[in-house]
């Protein structure tokens, strides 16, 4: 298969990776392509042609971003794109987790759902990571209650009496499921 990655790309030669890349993909993919030709152009009725729309074709792409860490791609791209995002290399359980999710296609449930997971486990560690560095957690502050309490104090009060009410309801529930096994042990 040859390389879908080109260093530039020279005037048409768009039509000719379009007509390269569908040629597989148009088959097997219902709808796969359907805005690749210039000639059905979907946004024809709002685009206001000014005549050098044939310019933005012919330009130099961002050279290759150094690959120096483990960087996550969909499996139904060739290899990494030329820039991507260096700032949260994956680590720990998290990464573990995303390794895991890049196994499956960007279509399944599967996928969205375990870097759903990955992301809460990233919090939790991050939370641990902080107790390492003796950096105790502040949720008044990380969590934004007191732009909240400031700006929104009904709103607040509201969601505070909530959360107190279902947490007293769950203790409450909790504490007569075990006093009803403890009275139904001594029959």
């Amino acid at each position: 298969m040859k390389n879908a990655l080109e260093n530039r790309i020279d005037e048409f030669q768009d039509r000719v990776i379009a007509n390269r890349n569908m040629a597989d993909l148009a088959l097997n993919i219902p709808g796969w392509g359907m805005d690749a030709d210039p000639e059905n152009d979907p946004t024809y009725p709002m685009k206001h042609y000014n005549g050098a729309d044939h310019q933005r074709l012919n330009y130099e792409k961002a050279p290759q971003q150094p690959l120096d860490m483990e960087v996550f791609h969909s499996i139904e791209r060739p290899g990494v794109t030329r820039v991507f995002g260096t700032s949260t290399p994956p680590a720990g359980l998290s990464g573990a987790i995303r390794r895991y999710a890049y196994k499956y296609s960007e279509a399944t449930a599967t996928h969205w759902m375990t870097l759903i997971l990955a992301d809460r486990v990233d919090v939790i560690q991050g939370k641990i990571n902080d107790l390492k560095h003796g950096v105790i957690p502040n949720p008044w502050k990380e969590r934004g209650w007191s732009a909240e309490w400031k700006y929104n104090r009904s709103a607040f009060l509201g969601r505070a009496a909530t959360t107190a009410l279902l947490i007293t309801a769950g203790v409450l529930w909790f504490k007569r499921r075990s006093l009803n096994k403890q009275l139904l042990g001594r029959r």
